[in-house]
């Protein structure tokens, strides 16, 4: 019997939507689908890095679409405000359609439960859980319409075990990582991928000043290149979970 072969998907001219993307593992990826020739749609709290980043990258990529703008997506308003921007700029250069959206916007607060700042819990679930929630739910009826799209949620390894120090800050990656697990089920019918990345340490300013000379941790671009890999997948095959550590394992 023959077998029909579709091959892997071509990334050019794809519109790749990246929250959180001005440093650290969201720039990681940026670079990475620049590189492959998507047009990338980018989104960060500072304004001045944000913009450097596009800089650095249309001079690395120069006939690749790199547009930016700032917002602060703790708060659900600038949430549907990116949506609808990169939408509005996506359809300058094609469709309109976001194809690939990577829920990466995070940040790390380390603290117990019973003694971490008043509030912490409210803002680490706005930011890592609630950013995802409400961009996706934007973002998906036009995937269904299109029955396709990719819809990557970088979680942690924090999603997967307690660890001391973790707090509010695992519960947060916790909820996103159920969060992808039930949004995979419902996409399923509509052929849309959902993976869920859960990295262990990553040099990024999360560590900073810590030193990699020994290649400790990871480097962000290991989990943009994942990405891409899984990305480019056949549209009959999906990563559904992703567990990236250091060689070594997680530091103590």
């Amino acid at each position: 019997m023959d077998i029909q072969k579709t091959g892997s998907i071509d990334l050019s001219q794809k519109n790749v939507l990246i929250s959180g993307a001005s440093k650290g593992i969201g720039k990681a990826i940026a670079t990475a689908f620049a590189k492959e020739g998507a047009a990338v749609y980018l989104c960060a709290r500072n304004e001045i890095v944000l913009y450097n980043t596009v800089a650095e990258l249309q001079t690395q990529y120069p006939a690749a679409t790199i547009k930016a703008k700032p917002f602060d997506i703790a708060e659900k308003a600038n949430v549907l405000a990116f949506g609808e921007w990169a939408q509005m700029e996506a359809a300058k250069y094609g469709t309109g359609e976001i194809d690939i959206l990577v829920n990466n916007a995070g940040i790390f607060k380390p603290g117990s439960i019973y003694n971490e700042a008043d509030g912490l819990l409210e803002n680490l679930i706005a930011t890592n859980l609630y950013s995802a929630y409400h961009l996706t739910r934007f973002i998906v009826p036009k995937m269904i319409d299109a029955k396709q799209g990719h819809i990557f949620n970088i979680c942690s390894v924090a999603s997967l075990g307690a660890y001391a120090n973790g707090g509010s800050y695992s519960i947060s990656k916790y909820a996103l990582l159920g969060f992808s697990k039930n949004l995979r089920e419902e996409l399923k019918p509509h052929s849309i991928k959902v993976t869920a990345i859960s990295p262990g340490a990553v040099l990024s300013d999360s560590w900073g000043d810590f030193d990699n000379s020994e290649q400790r941790i990871m480097e962000a671009s290991d989990i943009a290149d994942m990405i891409v890999a899984s990305a480019k997948l056949s549209p009959q095959a999906v990563v559904e979970d992703m567990l990236i550590r250091p060689m070594l394992g997680d530091l103590p």
